[in-house]
């Protein structure tokens, strides 16, 4: 276990809120062509860290990869992992991120949850997805903090999502750091077409816009982000999963401004990570 000897480090300090990108597959953890592909991207990961004001007390991540009818929370006190990739090479499929699960948290969720409206349940049995376990191998890697992840609602629909990460964001002043987890350009036919860098670049200036609004500013353009440049080319109808982590995370921030805080060209199309707080 590692030691944190910042000197607010245990107390429950606000957490801010991340929406972070996390890759293709375990792209972090293998060769690839060119070499240097990931780089940054696990640069940022591994830095994202020392940003936080005291060592998380657990983490609450939210990822593009597991979709429900309603709102579902790994319960698992040793969650396992799913490893929901094809195709890479051997030693992917041996990872190992043996972080904590927390079943006491996992209720706190579904019942905060539960008291706005929103269907919400404990999956005992379900582990974390690559969406999950490969960003927090590179950003926690001594897997000792207790991690909870949270799925998405299947239907999509963004001011659930917005709803759902307001009713959570008093766990932050609870010294719990909640993190988006998925891709702000996420059409598998764009990745390495260099038609879509202008596409996507706008796409994101977009974002990055409308993540650096005033809250309620935020949440009205988020919840129509259809409506921004390109945002089809750039998630595909009924393929936003990769996006609606995002929407959880702005709606977690609550009052907490928004900024951009990793952005660079992967495969000939932006790719960005926002804070919150």
């Amino acid at each position: 276990m590692t030691t944190d000897n910042r000197p607010d480090a245990g107390k429950h300090a606000r957490m801010p809120v991340f929406f972070i990108p996390h890759g293709a597959g375990p792209c972090f953890f293998m060769d690839w062509n060119p070499a240097d592909t990931w780089t940054r991207m696990a640069a940022f990961l591994k830095g994202v860290s020392a940003t936080l004001p005291a060592r998380p007390k657990a983490i609450v991540l939210v990822s593009g990869h597991w979709l429900e009818p309603g709102f579902s929370v790994t319960g698992s006190s040793r969650p396992p992992l799913i490893y929901d990739y094809s195709g890479f090479p051997p030693h992917t499929y041996e990872l190992a991120y043996p972080a904590p699960g927390s079943p006491a948290l996992a209720e706190q969720i579904v019942r905060l949850l539960g008291q706005d409206g929103a269907a919400a349940r404990v999956d005992g049995d379900r582990g974390f997805d690559h969406g999950a376990f490969i960003p927090l191998k590179l950003m926690f890697p001594a897997a000792d903090i207790p991690v909870i992840q949270l799925s998405l609602r299947a239907d999509l629909d963004p001011r659930a999502h917005l709803e759902a990460g307001r009713t959570l964001a008093a766990l932050r002043d609870e010294g719990v750091l909640i993190i988006g987890s998925g891709m702000s350009f996420h059409n598998m036919r764009g990745y390495g077409d260099p038609r879509f860098t202008p596409i996507s670049a706008e796409f994101d200036h977009w974002l990055t816009t409308a993540v650096e609004q005033a809250p309620a500013q935020r949440d009205a353009l988020l919840a129509d982000w259809t409506q921004a440049p390109h945002a089809r080319l750039c998630h595909p109808p009924r393929a936003e999963e990769h996006l609606l982590p995002l929407l959880v995370a702005a709606g977690a921030a609550a009052g907490s401004e928004g900024r951009k805080v990793y952005s660079e060209t992967v495969m000939a199309t932006t790719i960005s990570a926002f804070r919150f707080g």
